[in-house]
């Protein structure tokens, strides 16, 4: 990782430098006020005026530069609007096609003038993410609100790059128009979905794509994914997409979506069913917490070698998954005819063993180009949630039974059965249609032991446009890079991953332990709230299982209409920070709301208390995972130890706590269970609220 500085020195677009942000004398002011105050020669009173104004005379500079860059470009632009207009009255294809390449020339200088403002941008955010740092200030709070909300903004002309639309919509339009001159009258507005096959619109889409603050539904889908981002690509980068796109192959990435809806699937079409399935071999009903939690634990340890896995194939652990998966539902549904809730266990643990999610978030990040990466990403989080639903409904249709020689087929078994027969037929498509990509430079030196050319790989990697996963935005990504930036000189050691699960948890700031726990908070309240649902509504309110099963379904189905709500509307009207206090109170509330007090316990009181709870535990995950990626450290967007793996194993272990304390709760009764299982859920929550409160500030 480039610290910062040498990386604006390095991308700057030489004929303007006298332009960009100087970051170097900002940094050295910013150590020199951290001197004069120690040694008591300066008052922080003065620091704070001097430093605004240095940076407001920055901002200046930088804004009037864009102006008279989009000026330049207006101008161009107008002439050929003139060239434009006498070719209407006498079309040929010779001066169509020159008239094309002039436009096309202007695109090439917009996006010069969009790589410079997001350059400046990151600049302007990193040296006030230092000065706070250095000093301990929630200055940039204070800056950006009083700069950016002044009826004579000019951060606004950087941040919300006012003016720069226009001329973006120029360009588009009139290359649209040119394209299509033969038999069309429509323009881009009048078909706004329609997309112009232009490799310069394409990237103009791109670069301004990165420089929106606003966030859109894909964007808000993709945070639930989780998938990290490690260097910011350059104009060079867009251009060089080329090897990226050819690693890329659609119905590879369909199977990897799909492997990620089966394993949801998988997941939880037994929970409708599992203590049915536990009494009938003998056990207590609320063994189904182990029954269903078995599955999390091996999932903790199959997260790792995948992850570590996927370094050097994704064909291979793809098929090992299927295989896996294949065998431990089989031995689920053969648990039935042993009489054996051993074998019932060990057919769970292996379907965990089986868990490929790191291989589908690893084959996105490495090998679905930027364009659609966005889209890729939202489908990853789509597929879980439709998996989530689906389980539990399949398993409200599989009410039958018979027998076929000695193999009994019920509601309990059928479960199996259906998803060994599922991941058969899925390892036949996988064989037949997967593609496995190419190794590029980075992942052939990661998996040599040439430890000494780390560096070397490392800058080819940046030369090439080998990147990871572009799912956040550039205000994201520069905060990503800040742990990792230290000094101008910054030591190797600071820009290698991290090699183990300890050297990974060292990395973790205050502010992402909090949003760990937080995350933590959430998967062990919806595993309570799901795992328990059979024996809870079977005891209190007599359900059968078609009914329970359409309660979870409908529980899931909420999901993707809550992100378009919150993705869409909420998120452009509230920071995200506001929407993950408000969140962890309503999951709170949620929880309170459940608890056993009043008799009877009514059915309205348990739906609409776990439709609380469960909505704002999504919210909650999708705004959590968005803030987690911001103050991730740099070390932890890539290798096998990655952020990605963490929130994974948080959540799993979350998992494995709640199945277990079902379990343990059993021994209680079941008229104890519903109060039991809640109380720990509502101690976690209250904790992660207080934490939320104290690094409120530190979250942006």
């Amino acid at each position: 990782m480039v610290a910062f500085g040498k990386k604006l020195k390095e991308r700057s677009i030489q004929e303007w430098q006298g332009y960009y942000i100087n970051y170097k004398l900002m940094k050295k002011k910013v150590n020199q006020y951290g001197r004069q105050l120690q040694g008591g020669n300066l008052e922080r009173r003065h620091v704070l005026k001097d430093f605004s104004r240095m940076l407001d005379n920055q901002i200046e500079k930088i804004a009037l530069f864009m102006l008279e860059q989009q000026g330049l470009l207006a101008s161009r632009l107008l002439r050929l609007r003139e060239s434009h207009d006498a070719l209407q009255e006498e079309p040929e294809i010779s001066q169509i096609s020159n008239l094309k390449d002039e436009y096309r020339a202007v695109g090439q200088d917009l996006l010069k003038l969009l790589y410079f403002v997001e350059m400046n941008a990151i600049g302007i955010r990193k040296i006030l993410k230092k000065f706070d740092k250095r000093f301990g200030y929630r200055f940039t709070n204070y800056y950006v609100k009083t700069r950016a909300n002044h009826p004579y903004s000019e951060l606004q002309q950087v941040f919300r790059h006012v003016g720069l639309g226009a001329v973006v919509g120029a360009v588009s339009r009139n290359l649209h128009e040119l394209q299509n001159y033969q038999g069309s009258y429509l323009s881009i507005y009048d078909q706004p979905v329609l997309r112009l096959q232009d490799p310069v619109v394409d990237s103009i889409r791109a670069a301004v794509d990165r420089l929106t603050h606003s966030t859109n539904f894909l964007n808000f889908m993709a945070q639930h994914a989780f998938i990290m981002q490690e260097v910011l690509p350059s104009p060079q980068d867009e251009e060089e997409t080329g090897e990226e796109d050819g690693r890329y192959h659609f119905m590879s990435l369909l199977l990897n979506l799909v492997n990620t809806f089966l394993y949801m699937v998988n997941t939880y079409i037994i929970v409708p069913t599992a203590d049915d399935y536990s009494m009938s071999l003998g056990a207590a009903a609320t063994v189904c917490g182990v029954v269903i939690g078995a599955m999390a634990v091996a999932q903790l340890f199959s997260s790792v070698y995948f992850s570590a896995w996927s370094n050097k194939s994704y064909f291979k652990p793809l098929v090992f998954s299927s295989i896996v998966l294949f065998i431990g539902n089989l031995l689920y549904a053969l648990a039935f005819d042993f009489n054996s809730i051993a074998v019932l266990l060990i057919g769970r643990l292996f379907c965990g063993f089986g868990s490929a999610r790191a291989v589908n978030r690893r084959y996105i990040s490495d090998c679905v180009p930027l364009k659609i990466r966005m889209q890729a990403s939202a489908g990853f989080v789509s597929a879980s949630s439709l998996g989530m639903a689906c389980g539990p409904a399949l398993a409200g249709l599989l009410q039958t039974r018979f027998k076929i020689y000695k193999l009994t087929f019920n509601q309990d078994t059928l479960p199996g059965w259906v998803m060994a027969v599922a991941w058969l037929m899925y390892l036949v498509w996988l064989a037949i249609s997967f593609r496995e990509p190419a190794l590029q430079p980075e992942e052939i030196h990661n998996t040599s032991k040439d430890s000494n050319n780390s560096e070397a790989g490392q800058d080819v990697n940046l030369e090439k446009g080998i990147k990871e996963p572009l799912l956040i935005a550039s205000e994201e990504i520069e905060e990503q890079v800040e742990d990792a930036e230290g000094s101008e000189d910054a030591s190797e050691d600071s820009r290698t991953p991290a090699n183990s699960i300890v050297a990974a948890y060292r990395l973790l700031t205050p502010s992402v332990k909090v949003q760990l726990l937080i995350y933590f908070m959430l998967k062990y309240a919806m595993e309570i709230l799901l795992s328990e649902s059979s024996v809870i509504t079977t005891y209190y309110f007599g359900w059968s299982t078609s009914s329970v099963a359409i309660f979870l379904a409908c529980l899931g189905l909420t999901v993707l209409p809550v992100n378009i709500v919150i993705g869409s509307y909420i998120s452009n009207m509230f920071e995200d920070r506001q929407i993950l206090l408000v969140s962890e109170i309503m999951v709170c509330v949620g929880i309170l709301l459940s608890f056993h007090v009043i008799v009877p316990y009514t059915v309205p009181q348990y739906v609409c208390s776990g439709l609380i709870m469960f909505v704002s535990a999504e919210v909650l995950e999708g705004v959590n995972l968005s803030l987690l990626s911001r103050v991730m450290s740099s070390r932890l967007s890539r290798g096998t130890y990655n952020g990605g793996l963490l929130s994974t194993e948080a959540g799993t272990i979350a998992r494995v706590i709640a199945d277990v304390t079902i379990t343990v709760a059993g021994y209680f009764g079941r008229n104890m269970l519903l109060n039991v299982t809640l109380l720990p859920s509502l101690v976690i929550c209250v904790l992660s609220i207080v934490a939320t409160c104290f690094t409120y500030n530190s979250l942006y």
